[in-house]
């Protein structure tokens, strides 16, 4: 039997595609505007992270694409499920993500989604699109440091 890994106590949602994808440059911790059914859901860790993105407007930095299950006990002022959310951070990180978006091939994407303190973070990360080859090396070394201990394991015994 496959034991899956555990999530920590305050881990909502990870982006597994995100680091397939990209290679990650940098992270940002980012505070996240929601409503009270949205924190409801996302305390029911009924969150996906997969086909997100941030983008800059305005000087303002939007969670985009991103869908957070209704909640089950809302009424009729539910929120709607792939709304944009803004994303709470400094003016200078703002800017800085703003300039490094304007190169070709670097997107922002969340990685994570987890509490601190009571509050709702998310966890982006600049990151470089990889071509399908660097996928391929990266699934090669992820099988060859599997098999190196495995056979540390067995020699161990």
């Amino acid at each position: 039997m496959k034991k899956h890994p555990k999530k920590s106590d305050n881990e909502i949602a990870t982006n597994k595609k995100a680091r397939h994808d990209y290679l990650i440059e940098e992270t940002f911790e980012a505070g996240i505007s929601l409503t009270g059914t949205e924190i409801k859901s996302v305390r029911n860790r009924r969150v996906n992270l997969k086909d997100g993105y941030v983008q800059i407007r305005n000087d303002e930095a939007w969670l985009m694409n991103v869908h957070i299950n209704e909640y089950e006990q809302g009424n009729r002022f539910n929120h709607d499920p792939l709304r944009n959310r803004k994303l709470l951070l400094h003016k200078k990180q703002i800017h800085k993500l703003a300039g490094v978006v304007q190169e070709k091939g670097i997107t922002i994407v969340p990685l994570k989604m987890y509490f601190k303190n009571g509050f709702a973070k998310v966890l982006i990360g600049i990151g470089r699109g990889k071509k399908q080859y660097d996928k391929r090396e990266t699934i090669k070394c992820r099988e060859q440091d599997r098999e190196v201990k495995r056979t540390i394991k067995l020699n161990m015994r």
